[in-house]
């Protein structure tokens, strides 16, 4: 996949539309097949994977571990186990885990617990500024060493436990950090146990269940999840549905260009990625799942939504988790809907791949949109649905493609003249998402 940095330029509102479309496979799940078939035993196959950046990261890293991942086809791969415990590296090599946050927290969490591996990690510019404070302080507990010893950024050196042991764990609101324990506790002796304080995406036990031996969930008021160590993992035969924080944009865009309807097929509608859908119901969107079935243990089915008028948002901290990717362009409706619009609970939205409540403040700033950040809360002051042709946005490099995804979605809508600097890193998460804008009518250049 290229990865040419390149410009684009908007400056045109898009028309209204009537169209069908099919996103891209999920990241999260297509991630997370890669690294579960490589730990498991014998072949693994992974259908309809997403084929972007942060996937290809993933998948290289795996090879320079030992595990053959060959491609079928177009999104098509078979990945043949190691086994736990069994992935091997030479010492002091490079892993480089480019802008893959996911990846790289899911994956020091398998290696932490995979005894004689002794490395240097790292990621690209955006992700080496991430603190990866409380995925280290976890893994220190199975034994893995991290060093220098007080640094939270990449890059780092890591030694894995020798002897690791099973930890108890109180997870929060990161689906990544309850994963990182889990593929750790996978290969420790004992029994793990996570404790979930707050909901959050399950797509790693979804794949882990049929393993019985190995995990087991236990739902009283809160789920548990038990994962007793150094069990043998049977493959997986994976079909990833297309990604619902991908689809948030398309969705967003119809909402509020008049006149417009849109079905997307295939979305994955796990309960605990639908907070965004959910949060603009509730606030007048015209927004229907259809066709909802069962596989893999993930809900998938079709979503129909149609142009509407929202009331103005207001997201309590208990919708965060579950729509954590979604906040830049629920700001951007915010923005767009007449009246004051707040969100709460949003404090971990300032490490991500940039501080996005910041970023988009003064995007929003730029077509003349108030806003007030205080203490884990942000108002927007939306004025409903402006015309900014007379007004220019730039955005810098950012290396964040939700704020990338946010703002050409704000220009398509309100004519703005656009420029946003390296908008190639949107192909971390959603390659499809320019071809798809042109097929509802979307005009931009691209400037190399």
């Amino acid at each position: 996949m290229s990865t040419k940095s390149f410009n684009l330029n908007i400056n045109q509102k898009i028309s209204p539309f009537k169209k069908k479309i099919e996103i891209d496979p999920d990241k999260s799940i297509s991630i997370r097949s890669f690294l579960i078939g490589a730990i498991s035993q014998n072949i693994s196959i992974n259908s309809n994977v997403l084929e972007s950046e942060d996937v290809i990261s993933t998948i290289e890293c795996l090879k320079k571990l030992g595990v053959k991942i060959k491609k079928k086809s177009a999104k098509n791969y078979s990945v043949y186990g190691k086994g736990l415990g069994s992935l091997y590296i030479k010492k002091n090599m490079e892993l480089n885990f480019g802008n893959s946050a996911t990846a790289a927290r899911l994956l020091i969490g398998i290696l932490s617990t995979t005894p004689g591996i002794e490395i240097k990690i790292k990621g690209d510019k955006s992700l080496n500024k991430r603190s990866m404070k409380k995925l280290i302080e976890l893994m220190s507990k199975f034994g893995a060493t991290f060093l220098p010893k007080n640094k939270f950024t990449f890059p780092l050196k890591m030694i894995s436990s020798e002897m690791p042991v099973a930890i108890k764990y109180n997870a929060g609101v990161s689906a990544q950090l309850k994963s990182a324990v889990i593929f750790a506790g996978l290969n420790a002796f004992g029994t793990t146990k996570i404790l979930e304080q707050e909901k959050s995406r399950d797509h790693t036990e979804n794949i882990l269940l049929k393993n019985t031996k190995a995990i087991r969930i236990v739902n009283r008021g809160k789920k548990i999840i038990y994962i007793e160590g150094r069990k043998y993992l049977n493959p997986i035969n994976l079909d990833v549905p297309g990604d619902p924080s991908s689809a948030a944009f398309f969705v967003a865009l119809t909402l509020l260009n008049r006149r417009s309807s849109l079905t997307i097929k295939n979305v994955g509608l796990n309960e605990t990625r639908i907070g965004f859908y959910k949060l603009l119901k509730k606030h007048g969107g015209k927004i229907i799942f259809k066709n909802l079935k069962r596989k893999d243990n993930e809900i998938r089915g079709d979503i129909f939504v149609r142009s509407c008028s929202l009331k103005p948002i207001k997201a309590s901290k208990e919708y965060y988790v579950n729509s954590t990717d979604e906040y830049p362009i629920l700001f951007v409706i915010a923005a767009l809907t007449k009246g004051t619009s707040t969100f709460k609970g949003i404090s971990d939205l300032a490490n991500k791949e940039s501080n996005r409540i910041k970023e988009m403040q003064k995007t929003l700033r730029q077509v003349g949109i108030k806003s007030k950040f205080s203490k884990d809360g942000l108002k927007i002051f939306g004025k409903g649905m402006i015309n900014a042709n007379n007004k220019k946005i730039l955005i810098g490099d950012l290396g964040d493609h939700r704020i990338c995804m946010a703002t050409f979605i704000l220009t398509l809508l309100t004519g703005a003249k656009t420029k946003i600097r390296n908008f190639e890193t949107v192909y971390t998460s959603s390659p499809s998402f320019l071809k798809i804008m042109k097929k509802l009518g979307a005009k931009f250049e691209i400037q190399k």
